[in-house]
Protein backbone atom coordinates (compact mmCIF):
# COMPACT_ATOMS: atom_id res chain seq x y z
CA UNK A 1 0.00 0.00 0.00
CA UNK A 2 1.46 3.32 -1.07
CA UNK A 3 0.77 6.52 0.87
CA UNK A 4 0.06 9.83 -0.86
CA UNK A 5 2.43 12.24 0.83
CA UNK A 6 1.43 15.63 -0.59
CA UNK A 7 -1.47 17.39 -2.26
CA UNK A 8 -1.42 20.09 -4.91
CA UNK A 9 -1.07 22.71 -2.20
CA UNK A 10 1.88 20.92 -0.69
CA UNK A 11 -0.06 19.75 2.38
CA UNK A 12 -0.07 16.13 3.57
CA UNK A 13 -2.88 14.15 2.02
CA UNK A 14 -4.57 11.38 3.98
CA UNK A 15 -3.11 7.97 3.24
CA UNK A 16 -5.41 5.20 2.06
CA UNK A 17 -7.13 3.64 5.07
CA UNK A 18 -7.25 -0.14 5.34
CA UNK A 19 -10.26 -1.73 6.98
CA UNK A 20 -9.93 -4.31 9.74
CA UNK A 21 -10.72 -7.10 7.29
CA UNK A 22 -8.15 -5.85 4.80
CA UNK A 23 -5.54 -5.66 7.56
CA UNK A 24 -6.25 -9.27 8.57
CA UNK A 25 -6.01 -10.47 4.97
CA UNK A 26 -2.77 -8.55 4.52
CA UNK A 27 -1.36 -10.15 7.68
CA UNK A 28 -2.12 -13.68 6.47
CA UNK A 29 -0.64 -12.79 3.11
CA UNK A 30 2.60 -11.80 4.85
CA UNK A 31 2.56 -15.06 6.82
CA UNK A 32 2.12 -17.07 3.62
CA UNK A 33 4.95 -15.04 2.14
CA UNK A 34 7.34 -16.08 4.92
CA UNK A 35 6.99 -13.11 7.30
CA UNK A 36 5.78 -15.15 10.28
CA UNK A 37 7.22 -13.00 13.09
CA UNK A 38 6.49 -14.34 16.59
CA UNK A 39 3.64 -16.58 15.46
CA UNK A 40 5.53 -19.89 15.94
CA UNK A 41 6.64 -18.91 19.45
CA UNK A 42 3.13 -17.87 20.49
CA UNK A 43 1.53 -21.01 19.05
CA UNK A 44 4.23 -23.19 20.61
CA UNK A 45 3.68 -21.56 23.98
CA UNK A 46 -0.06 -22.15 23.80
CA UNK A 47 0.39 -25.80 22.79
CA UNK A 48 2.96 -26.51 25.50
CA UNK A 49 0.87 -24.88 28.23
CA UNK A 50 -2.20 -26.83 27.12
CA UNK A 51 -0.36 -30.16 27.07
CA UNK A 52 1.27 -29.68 30.47
CA UNK A 53 -1.97 -28.40 32.00
CA UNK A 54 -3.79 -31.53 30.85
CA UNK A 55 -1.06 -33.96 31.91
CA UNK A 56 -0.15 -32.17 35.16
CA UNK A 57 -2.94 -29.89 36.45
CA UNK A 58 -0.56 -28.51 39.08
CA UNK A 59 1.13 -26.68 36.20
CA UNK A 60 -1.71 -24.14 36.36
CA UNK A 61 -1.35 -23.51 40.09
CA UNK A 62 -0.61 -19.97 41.25
CA UNK A 63 2.64 -21.06 42.87
CA UNK A 64 3.94 -22.67 39.69
CA UNK A 65 2.86 -19.67 37.60
CA UNK A 66 5.06 -17.44 39.76
CA UNK A 67 7.92 -19.95 39.57
CA UNK A 68 7.95 -19.67 35.77
CA UNK A 69 8.99 -16.02 36.00
CA UNK A 70 11.89 -16.63 38.37
CA UNK A 71 13.02 -19.79 36.56
CA UNK A 72 13.17 -18.04 33.22
CA UNK A 73 14.61 -14.71 34.39
CA UNK A 74 18.32 -15.42 33.82
CA UNK A 75 17.74 -17.05 30.43
CA UNK A 76 15.44 -14.24 29.27
CA UNK A 77 17.82 -11.44 30.28
CA UNK A 78 20.85 -13.09 28.67
CA UNK A 79 18.80 -13.80 25.54
CA UNK A 80 17.94 -10.07 25.27
CA UNK A 81 21.64 -9.31 25.05
CA UNK A 82 22.29 -12.10 22.58
CA UNK A 83 19.68 -10.65 20.25
CA UNK A 84 21.88 -7.58 19.66
CA UNK A 85 24.76 -9.84 18.61
CA UNK A 86 22.56 -12.10 16.50
CA UNK A 87 21.07 -9.08 14.74
CA UNK A 88 24.48 -8.13 13.34
CA UNK A 89 25.03 -11.69 12.14
CA UNK A 90 27.46 -12.73 14.89
CA UNK A 91 27.31 -15.14 17.84
CA UNK A 92 28.47 -15.01 21.45
CA UNK A 93 29.15 -18.45 22.93
CA UNK A 94 30.64 -16.98 26.10
CA UNK A 95 27.55 -15.18 27.40
CA UNK A 96 26.72 -17.94 29.88
CA UNK A 97 30.07 -18.08 31.63
CA UNK A 98 30.43 -14.29 31.27
CA UNK A 99 27.36 -14.06 33.50
CA UNK A 100 29.09 -16.46 35.90
CA UNK A 101 32.21 -14.29 36.04
CA UNK A 102 30.15 -11.17 36.75
CA UNK A 103 28.09 -12.99 39.39
CA UNK A 104 31.32 -14.14 41.05
CA UNK A 105 32.59 -10.56 41.17
CA UNK A 106 29.29 -9.53 42.75
CA UNK A 107 29.40 -12.25 45.41
CA UNK A 108 33.05 -11.66 46.31
CA UNK A 109 32.59 -7.92 46.72
CA UNK A 110 29.51 -8.47 48.87
CA UNK A 111 31.04 -11.10 51.15
CA UNK A 112 34.82 -10.80 51.23
CA UNK A 113 35.02 -7.04 50.73
CA UNK A 114 31.80 -6.14 52.49
CA UNK A 115 30.93 -3.46 49.92
CA UNK A 116 27.37 -2.09 49.53
CA UNK A 117 25.10 -3.91 47.09
CA UNK A 118 25.02 -1.05 44.61
CA UNK A 119 28.81 -0.95 44.37
CA UNK A 120 28.93 -4.70 43.81
CA UNK A 121 26.21 -4.47 41.14
CA UNK A 122 28.02 -1.67 39.32
CA UNK A 123 31.26 -3.64 39.47
CA UNK A 124 29.56 -6.74 38.06
CA UNK A 125 27.98 -4.80 35.19
CA UNK A 126 31.27 -2.95 34.62
CA UNK A 127 32.96 -6.33 34.29
CA UNK A 128 30.38 -7.24 31.67
CA UNK A 129 31.13 -4.03 29.77
CA UNK A 130 34.86 -4.78 29.84
CA UNK A 131 34.27 -8.31 28.57
CA UNK A 132 32.13 -7.00 25.72
CA UNK A 133 34.75 -4.44 24.74
CA UNK A 134 37.46 -7.10 24.51
CA UNK A 135 35.31 -9.55 22.55
CA UNK A 136 34.00 -6.84 20.24
CA UNK A 137 37.49 -5.48 19.59
CA UNK A 138 38.83 -8.91 18.66
CA UNK A 139 35.92 -9.51 16.28
CA UNK A 140 35.60 -6.05 14.71
CA UNK A 141 39.18 -4.75 14.70
CA UNK A 142 41.39 -7.85 14.68
CA UNK A 143 39.02 -9.75 12.41
CA UNK A 144 38.81 -13.03 14.30
CA UNK A 145 35.45 -14.80 13.67
CA UNK A 146 33.06 -14.33 16.57
CA UNK A 147 32.57 -18.09 16.85
CA UNK A 148 36.29 -18.59 17.55
CA UNK A 149 36.66 -15.59 19.86
CA UNK A 150 33.66 -16.41 22.01
CA UNK A 151 34.42 -20.14 22.05
CA UNK A 152 37.88 -19.30 23.42
CA UNK A 153 36.25 -16.97 25.95
CA UNK A 154 33.78 -19.72 26.85
CA UNK A 155 36.69 -21.95 27.84
CA UNK A 156 38.73 -19.19 29.49
CA UNK A 157 35.88 -17.84 31.61
CA UNK A 158 35.39 -21.26 33.17
CA UNK A 159 38.94 -20.98 34.46
CA UNK A 160 38.38 -17.38 35.58
CA UNK A 161 35.36 -18.46 37.66
CA UNK A 162 37.44 -21.23 39.28
CA UNK A 163 40.19 -18.74 40.12
CA UNK A 164 37.75 -16.24 41.58
CA UNK A 165 36.08 -18.93 43.69
CA UNK A 166 39.30 -20.58 44.87
CA UNK A 167 38.97 -23.72 42.73
CA UNK A 168 35.46 -24.64 43.86
CA UNK A 169 34.35 -22.59 46.84
CA UNK A 170 30.66 -21.79 47.05
CA UNK A 171 30.16 -18.13 47.96
CA UNK A 172 26.92 -17.36 49.75
CA UNK A 173 24.97 -14.22 48.89
CA UNK A 174 23.23 -12.80 51.94
CA UNK A 175 22.55 -9.19 50.98
CA UNK A 176 18.83 -8.59 51.40
CA UNK A 177 18.55 -6.30 48.37
CA UNK A 178 20.18 -8.81 46.02
CA UNK A 179 18.19 -11.71 47.44
CA UNK A 180 14.96 -9.79 46.98
CA UNK A 181 15.42 -9.63 43.18
CA UNK A 182 14.37 -13.24 42.58
CA UNK A 183 12.93 -14.24 45.96
CA UNK A 184 10.64 -11.41 47.04
CA UNK A 185 7.40 -10.02 45.70
CA UNK A 186 5.88 -6.59 45.30
CA UNK A 187 2.95 -5.70 47.59
CA UNK A 188 -0.32 -6.31 45.68
CA UNK A 189 -1.26 -2.59 45.49
CA UNK A 190 2.09 -1.77 43.87
CA UNK A 191 1.59 -4.63 41.44
CA UNK A 192 -1.77 -3.19 40.39
CA UNK A 193 -0.27 0.30 40.12
CA UNK A 194 2.47 -0.99 37.82
CA UNK A 195 -0.12 -2.87 35.76
CA UNK A 196 -2.12 0.32 35.32
CA UNK A 197 1.06 2.19 34.38
CA UNK A 198 2.02 -0.39 31.76
CA UNK A 199 -1.43 -0.63 30.19
CA UNK A 200 -2.05 3.10 30.35
CA UNK A 201 1.38 3.96 28.96
CA UNK A 202 1.03 1.49 26.10
CA UNK A 203 -2.46 2.78 25.27
CA UNK A 204 -1.31 6.39 25.23
CA UNK A 205 1.70 5.59 23.02
CA UNK A 206 -0.39 3.61 20.54
CA UNK A 207 -3.20 6.18 20.33
CA UNK A 208 -0.84 9.15 20.05
CA UNK A 209 1.10 7.37 17.33
CA UNK A 210 -2.14 6.61 15.48
CA UNK A 211 -3.25 10.23 15.69
CA UNK A 212 0.15 11.61 14.67
CA UNK A 213 0.51 9.35 11.65
CA UNK A 214 -3.07 10.10 10.62
CA UNK A 215 -2.50 13.86 10.80
CA UNK A 216 0.68 13.52 8.71
CA UNK A 217 -1.06 11.48 6.05
CA UNK A 218 1.01 8.37 6.73
CA UNK A 219 -0.15 4.77 6.45
CA UNK A 220 -1.67 3.59 9.73
CA UNK A 221 -3.21 0.40 11.02
CA UNK A 222 -6.99 0.49 11.39
CA UNK A 223 -8.14 1.92 14.72
CA UNK A 224 -9.81 -1.42 15.47
CA UNK A 225 -6.40 -3.13 15.26
CA UNK A 226 -4.84 -0.56 17.58
CA UNK A 227 -7.66 -1.01 20.10
CA UNK A 228 -7.40 -4.80 19.79
CA UNK A 229 -3.70 -4.68 20.66
CA UNK A 230 -4.42 -2.53 23.69
CA UNK A 231 -7.19 -4.90 24.71
CA UNK A 232 -5.02 -8.01 24.42
CA UNK A 233 -2.23 -6.45 26.47
CA UNK A 234 -4.76 -5.31 29.08
CA UNK A 235 -6.21 -8.80 29.43
CA UNK A 236 -2.78 -10.43 29.71
CA UNK A 237 -1.41 -7.94 32.25
CA UNK A 238 -4.55 -7.80 34.41
CA UNK A 239 -4.95 -11.60 34.42
CA UNK A 240 -1.26 -12.14 35.28
CA UNK A 241 -1.26 -9.60 38.12
CA UNK A 242 -4.53 -11.00 39.47
CA UNK A 243 -3.15 -14.54 39.60
CA UNK A 244 0.19 -13.43 41.07
CA UNK A 245 -1.60 -11.43 43.76
CA UNK A 246 -3.44 -14.55 44.96
CA UNK A 247 -2.16 -16.24 48.10
CA UNK A 248 0.42 -18.90 47.20
CA UNK A 249 1.54 -19.94 50.65
CA UNK A 250 0.40 -23.28 52.04
CA UNK A 251 0.26 -21.71 55.48
CA UNK A 252 -0.76 -18.04 55.10
CA UNK A 253 -1.10 -17.58 58.85
CA UNK A 254 2.59 -18.35 59.26
CA UNK A 255 3.96 -16.61 56.15
CA UNK A 256 2.04 -14.89 53.38
CA UNK A 257 3.27 -15.35 49.83
CA UNK A 258 1.60 -13.22 47.18
CA UNK A 259 2.41 -10.44 44.77
CA UNK A 260 4.31 -9.93 41.52
CA UNK A 261 7.93 -11.18 41.76
CA UNK A 262 10.35 -8.25 41.81
CA UNK A 263 12.25 -9.71 38.87
CA UNK A 264 9.19 -9.21 36.61
CA UNK A 265 9.31 -5.37 36.52
CA UNK A 266 13.10 -5.60 36.08
CA UNK A 267 12.62 -7.70 32.94
CA UNK A 268 9.85 -5.35 31.80
CA UNK A 269 12.13 -2.31 32.15
CA UNK A 270 14.92 -4.05 30.22
CA UNK A 271 12.42 -5.06 27.52
CA UNK A 272 11.16 -1.49 27.16
CA UNK A 273 14.70 -0.10 27.05
CA UNK A 274 15.92 -2.62 24.45
CA UNK A 275 12.78 -2.19 22.35
CA UNK A 276 13.15 1.58 22.38
CA UNK A 277 16.81 1.37 21.38
CA UNK A 278 16.19 -1.06 18.52
CA UNK A 279 12.98 0.45 17.14
CA UNK A 280 13.12 4.16 17.95
CA UNK A 281 16.75 5.23 17.60
CA UNK A 282 19.23 5.69 14.79
CA UNK A 283 21.53 3.27 16.58
CA UNK A 284 18.86 0.56 16.35
CA UNK A 285 18.44 1.18 12.63
CA UNK A 286 22.21 0.86 12.23
CA UNK A 287 22.12 -2.49 14.05
CA UNK A 288 19.59 -3.84 11.56
CA UNK A 289 21.49 -2.31 8.64
CA UNK A 290 24.75 -3.99 9.63
CA UNK A 291 22.99 -7.31 10.09
CA UNK A 292 21.22 -7.00 6.76
CA UNK A 293 24.27 -6.05 4.70
CA UNK A 294 27.45 -4.89 6.43
CA UNK A 295 29.11 -3.66 3.24
CA UNK A 296 26.06 -1.62 2.21
CA UNK A 297 25.92 -0.18 5.73
CA UNK A 298 29.59 0.80 5.53
CA UNK A 299 29.04 2.55 2.20
CA UNK A 300 26.08 4.39 3.72
CA UNK A 301 28.43 5.93 6.29
CA UNK A 302 27.65 3.69 9.25
CA UNK A 303 30.57 2.94 11.58
CA UNK A 304 30.25 -0.82 11.27
CA UNK A 305 33.09 -1.66 13.64
CA UNK A 306 31.65 0.53 16.37
CA UNK A 307 28.24 -1.06 15.94
CA UNK A 308 29.75 -4.53 16.24
CA UNK A 309 31.73 -3.66 19.36
CA UNK A 310 28.72 -2.01 20.99
CA UNK A 311 26.56 -5.07 20.30
CA UNK A 312 29.01 -7.29 22.20
CA UNK A 313 29.14 -4.74 25.04
CA UNK A 314 25.36 -4.78 25.37
CA UNK A 315 25.34 -8.58 25.22
CA UNK A 316 27.91 -9.00 27.99
CA UNK A 317 26.34 -6.25 30.11
CA UNK A 318 22.96 -7.97 30.02
CA UNK A 319 24.72 -11.27 30.71
CA UNK A 320 26.00 -9.61 33.90
CA UNK A 321 22.45 -8.64 34.85
CA UNK A 322 21.36 -12.21 34.17
CA UNK A 323 24.16 -13.47 36.40
CA UNK A 324 22.97 -11.17 39.20
CA UNK A 325 19.44 -12.54 38.85
CA UNK A 326 20.77 -16.12 38.99
CA UNK A 327 22.88 -15.36 42.07
CA UNK A 328 19.81 -13.90 43.73
CA UNK A 329 17.67 -16.96 43.00
CA UNK A 330 20.31 -19.43 44.20
CA UNK A 331 21.47 -17.17 47.06
CA UNK A 332 24.99 -18.22 46.12
CA UNK A 333 27.58 -18.45 43.38
CA UNK A 334 29.49 -21.65 42.56
CA UNK A 335 32.01 -22.75 39.90
CA UNK A 336 29.17 -23.87 37.63
CA UNK A 337 27.43 -20.49 37.66
CA UNK A 338 26.55 -19.54 34.10
CA UNK A 339 27.62 -22.95 32.83
CA UNK A 340 25.77 -26.16 32.10
CA UNK A 341 22.81 -25.36 29.84
CA UNK A 342 22.55 -21.58 30.44
CA UNK A 343 24.09 -20.53 27.12
CA UNK A 344 22.21 -23.16 25.12
CA UNK A 345 18.90 -22.14 26.66
CA UNK A 346 19.64 -18.43 26.10
CA UNK A 347 20.51 -18.90 22.43
CA UNK A 348 17.53 -21.20 22.11
CA UNK A 349 15.24 -18.59 23.65
CA UNK A 350 16.35 -15.93 21.18
CA UNK A 351 15.91 -18.20 18.15
CA UNK A 352 12.68 -19.78 19.35
CA UNK A 353 11.27 -16.29 19.92
CA UNK A 354 11.86 -15.39 16.27
CA UNK A 355 15.34 -13.86 16.04
CA UNK A 356 17.20 -15.06 12.97
CA UNK A 357 20.60 -16.70 13.16
CA UNK A 358 21.38 -15.07 9.80
CA UNK A 359 21.23 -11.51 11.14
CA UNK A 360 19.02 -8.51 10.49
CA UNK A 361 15.80 -9.95 11.91
CA UNK A 362 14.65 -9.94 15.51
CA UNK A 363 13.21 -7.93 18.39
CA UNK A 364 13.76 -7.69 22.12
CA UNK A 365 10.32 -9.23 22.62
CA UNK A 366 11.66 -12.43 21.03
CA UNK A 367 13.79 -13.05 24.11
CA UNK A 368 10.77 -12.83 26.41
CA UNK A 369 8.62 -15.15 24.29
CA UNK A 370 11.47 -17.60 23.73
CA UNK A 371 12.44 -17.47 27.40
CA UNK A 372 8.84 -18.28 28.29
CA UNK A 373 8.87 -21.29 25.95
CA UNK A 374 12.12 -22.59 27.46
CA UNK A 375 10.88 -22.00 31.02
CA UNK A 376 7.61 -23.82 30.28
CA UNK A 377 9.47 -26.80 28.78
CA UNK A 378 11.88 -27.12 31.71
CA UNK A 379 9.18 -26.53 34.30
CA UNK A 380 6.63 -28.85 32.71
CA UNK A 381 9.16 -31.64 32.22
CA UNK A 382 10.20 -31.29 35.85
CA UNK A 383 6.59 -31.59 37.03
CA UNK A 384 6.24 -34.75 34.94
CA UNK A 385 9.36 -36.15 36.65
CA UNK A 386 11.36 -36.41 33.44
CA UNK A 387 15.13 -36.44 33.83
CA UNK A 388 17.66 -34.05 32.38
CA UNK A 389 18.16 -36.28 29.33
CA UNK A 390 14.55 -35.84 28.18
CA UNK A 391 14.64 -32.10 28.92
CA UNK A 392 17.74 -31.66 26.77
CA UNK A 393 16.28 -33.73 23.93
CA UNK A 394 12.96 -31.86 23.89
CA UNK A 395 14.61 -28.43 24.14
CA UNK A 396 17.08 -29.36 21.39
CA UNK A 397 14.28 -30.51 19.11
CA UNK A 398 12.34 -27.29 19.74
CA UNK A 399 15.46 -25.23 18.95
CA UNK A 400 16.07 -27.23 15.76
CA UNK A 401 12.45 -26.74 14.77
CA UNK A 402 12.71 -22.98 15.38
CA UNK A 403 15.91 -22.73 13.33
CA UNK A 404 14.29 -24.77 10.55
CA UNK A 405 11.23 -22.51 10.53
CA UNK A 406 13.52 -19.47 10.32
CA UNK A 407 15.45 -20.91 7.37
CA UNK A 408 12.29 -21.94 5.51
CA UNK A 409 10.56 -18.61 6.16
CA UNK A 410 13.59 -16.72 4.82
CA UNK A 411 13.61 -18.87 1.70
CA UNK A 412 9.89 -18.31 1.25
CA UNK A 413 10.26 -14.56 1.84
CA UNK A 414 13.04 -14.35 -0.75
CA UNK A 415 10.94 -16.23 -3.28
CA UNK A 416 7.86 -14.06 -2.76
CA UNK A 417 9.60 -10.72 -2.32
CA UNK A 418 8.60 -10.26 1.36
CA UNK A 419 12.12 -9.71 2.66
Amino acid sequence: MTAVTTTVRGEPAPAPRATFGEHVREYFARVRGGDIGVLPAVLGLLVLCTVFAIMRPVFLSTGNFANLFTQGAQITIIAMGLIFVLLIGEIDLSAGFASGVCASILAILLTSSGLPWYVAVLAAIGTGVAIGLVLGFLVAKVGIPSFVVTLAAFLAFQGVVLILLDEGTIVRVSDNVILAIANKNLPPPIGWALAALVVGGYAVIQLVRYRTRTQRGLVVNPLAVVLARIGVLTVLVVASVYVLNLERSRNPAFASLKGVPIVVPIIAILLLACTFVLERTAYGRHIYAVGGNAEAARRAGIQVDRIRISAFVICSSLAAVGGIAAASRAASVDPNSGGSNVLLYAVGAAVIGGTSLFGGKGRALDAVLGGAVVAVIVNGMGLMNYGSAIKYIITGLVLLLAAGVDALSRRRAAATGHR
